[in-house]
């Protein structure tokens, strides 16, 4: 993989960050939701959330 420049990089931790700030609230939905259909969308919410921020971190390797 090429070398990222300070502007890609920084756009990353953006990502990266927004990605985590995501996953954390969709949690918290998560656990106060009480109907079971919106408890499961906003686990899998969460964790596509998750995923995307791990996919993107492999871009820091």
């Amino acid at each position: 993989m090429a070398d990222l420049t300070e502007t890609e990089l920084q756009t990353l931790r953006h990502f990266i960050g927004a990605h985590e700030t995501s996953y954390q609230k969709l949690n918290a939905y998560s656990s106060q939701a009480v109907d079971p259909q919106i408890k499961q969308m906003f686990n899998k919410a969460a964790q596509d959330a998750l995923n995307t921020k791990q996919k993107l971190m492999g871009f820091l390797n």
